[in-house]
């Protein structure tokens, strides 16, 4: 079923001379660029309290201030859109806030990417081929540091206080460090709960597999109510 009745569809191919994907691709860029700047219109009406020239409504000392100019990435590209600003400086967008660079869409299909353990200039090179977009190095590792807070989170959760077995075991692999390849080793424990249920308990880094390093790890599970396994 055709959400845009047909005749409309033959309007924008011939308005847009639709070719070809590529076509297909900027048009949509185009139309989401353009919807994207009427919510924003939308929203500032919203809050002044007025639309644009009815001044006979206005009912407030703050007014439109013209425009600033914003650089979005999204699915469709990069899209330059025109964000409205009001006098007093209070208009706060909410469908593309004043900090924010890319959509939810890019940043999910980001951290997608890094959780798969693509390097940063990999993820670079992949938003460009696919969706034409210019994402810098920078951008990324600001995008993939918002989960920091969410690692440090799960890393330092409460545990159960018993568990019926626990799995430990230590996977070696080299990283390249500083022009140097150096041996690392990710030591991780399982635990299987009383009601059967695996959990990952954690997974620390260190520079070798070693019975000190395993004792601090076990020292860790212990700080987080653990009691007995």
């Amino acid at each position: 079923m055709s959400i845009i009745p047909k005749d409309q569809l033959r309007k924008l191919i011939k308005q847009y001379n639709l070719k070809d994907t590529a076509d297909i691709q900027n048009m949509l860029k185009d139309m989401f660029g353009d919807a994207i700047q009427e919510m924003l219109q939308a929203e500032l009406e919203e809050d002044l309290g007025y639309t644009k020239y009815d001044y006979k409504n206005k009912a407030t000392t703050n007014s439109r201030n013209g425009y600033s100019k914003k650089n979005l990435k999204s699915n469709y590209g990069d899209t330059e859109i025109k964000v409205p600003r009001d006098r007093d400086g209070e208009f706060e967008p909410k469908i593309v806030k004043k900090n924010q660079a890319t959509l939810p869409s890019i940043e999910d299909q980001v951290l997608s990417m890094y959780a798969k353990g693509m390097t940063t200039r990999d993820i670079e090179k992949h938003l460009e081929s696919l969706y034409g977009i210019d994402a810098s190095p920078e951008l990324i590792s600001r995008i993939t540091d918002k989960i920091l807070p969410l690692v440090t989170e799960w890393q330092n959760r409460p545990l159960e206080e018993i568990y019926g077995v626990v799995f430990m075991d230590a996977i070696h692999y080299k990283v390249r460090s500083e022009g140097r390849i150096l041996s690392k080793a990710a030591y991780t424990a399982i635990g299987v709960n009383l009601e059967g249920i695996k959990e990952v308990l954690g997974i620390w880094v260190g520079e070798a597999e070693s019975a000190k390093f395993w004792l601090s790890v076990l020292n860790e599970i212990k700080n987080r109510c653990v009691k007995d396994m």
